[in-house]
């Protein structure tokens, strides 16, 4: 069972940020093989779910970030990811329940957005999110634009 904590990023522990960094590079670098700019200047705007294992090791991660950071009218959820080694066991949807309980705490009157990896809709699909658009291309690997409306 994983343990969830909402975090500013002034509140994170130098370790509980090295481990976060950690999960989305092994995750999107690594096991992706997408290269990209993961530390891009938006943590420090950000709200960071946290999924902690029984050893207190960060396995999932989100990160919140305000409306206008980087959509101007939508609050925005991104950098999901769940470690490899504990998929499969419904932390993926704990983690965008978790997320999505969060994001409308702190503005219950904006919509959400995420830009969903496309083989992942009918995954948010299952958590009220809706397509918006086209599919698109972001760091060699196609994604679409979802909505949650508060």
């Amino acid at each position: 069972m994983l343990k969830f904590f909402c975090k500013s990023f002034g509140q994170l522990s130098l370790k509980e940020a090295h481990d976060l960094f950690e999960l989305r590079s092994e995750v999107f670098v690594l096991e992706q093989k997408c290269v990209y700019q993961d530390i891009d200047g938006e943590d420090p705007n950000a709200h960071h779910i946290l999924g902690k294992d029984s050893s207190n090791k960060i396995v999932a991660y989100a990160r919140i970030l305000p409306k206008g950071k980087p959509y101007a009218s939508f609050v925005a959820i991104g950098r999901l990811v769940v470690s490899q080694k504990i998929r499969g066991n419904k932390h993926g949807h704990n983690l965008v329940k978790k997320s999505i309980e969060e994001a409308f705490k702190l503005d219950n009157r904006t919509p959400i957005k995420i830009s969903a990896q496309a083989h992942l809709t009918s995954f948010y699909n299952k958590h009220g999110f809706i397509l918006d658009g086209k599919e698109y291309i972001e760091d060699g690997i196609s994604h679409i634009a979802m909505i949650l409306k508060s």
